[in-house]
């Protein structure tokens, strides 16, 4: 059975992408894992470096291309439909999220007495401008005011979450910003662990720093009111018939 499911949305990251391949491959050596990277509308050369790539790892790679752009919380909607491990492990493609920090999530992941759950990063010396880490730092005080998700961190791309919480998860534009709420909305448990964080090796952000940090008004209040109306009930007990 496959244990490490890892996707990645990635969009103009041909310069990157090659060696990152090579960083999840060396940090999950001895697991059995698979890649699942969605192309979202690239105008480079991303979809074909990946997969010169995948032919020197030990776990498989899926490669899959959207027509166009259709942002990052739809390509890892499609990439999630794709996988078959029992975790799975999201990172952004551009390199700033360290694989090597994978096992550590999962570690704490395994401290988790709930079926569902979510642990995610919490970036140590981010290597972002100030400007960002202040608008960082702004908005998820703000968004722990209100949707009171108990995570310093959210806008960190790397987080390990099982397979079935995943696909459970409400599908909607930004959603991937908001993972630990809603995996709370379900009754689940979420942890924030430290863990590496590293400059871009090439190219910029395919997301400025405003569509990055502030998800906007309109998104916090929607998940707010997905949380309002969610009702999670105390199941007593479950018993069978005897068949005949």
């Amino acid at each position: 059975m496959i244990e490490f499911s890892v996707i990645l949305p990635a969009k103009d990251e041909a310069d990157n992408i090659g060696v990152l391949l090579t960083e999840i491959d060396r940090a999950l050596a001895g697991h059995r894992y698979e890649v699942v990277l969605v192309d979202d509308g690239s105008t480079d050369n991303t979809a074909e470096q990946a997969l010169i790539t995948a032919n020197l790892m030990q776990g498989s790679v899926l490669v899959i291309q959207h027509q166009s752009s259709f942002g990052q919380s739809t390509a890892l909607y499609t990439a999630v439909q794709h996988t078959s491990g029992e975790f799975i492990v999201v990172l952004d493609a551009d390199g700033q999220n360290d694989p090597a920090d994978i096992l550590s999530l999962k570690r704490a992941a395994t401290e988790i007495s709930h079926r569902h759950f979510c642990v995610i990063g919490h970036r140590q010396q981010r290597k972002d401008t100030a400007w960002k880490r202040f608008q960082s730092r702004v908005a998820n005080r703000f968004r722990q005011a209100v949707l009171k998700d108990a995570t310093p961190d959210t806008g960190c791309g790397l987080k390990i979450l099982p397979r079935h919480t995943y696909l459970q998860l409400p599908y909607f534009h930004h959603m991937h910003r908001f993972v630990p709420a809603l995996v709370k909305r379900m009754g689940g448990e979420v942890k924030s662990v430290p863990v590496n964080h590293r400059a871009r090796l090439k190219g910029v952000s395919k997301y400025n720093a405003w569509n990055r940090t502030w998800a906007g008004l309109l998104d916090i209040l929607g998940v707010l009111w997905l949380i309002y109306r969610s009702r999670q009930p105390q199941i007593k007990s479950i018993r069978r018939s005897q068949e005949s």
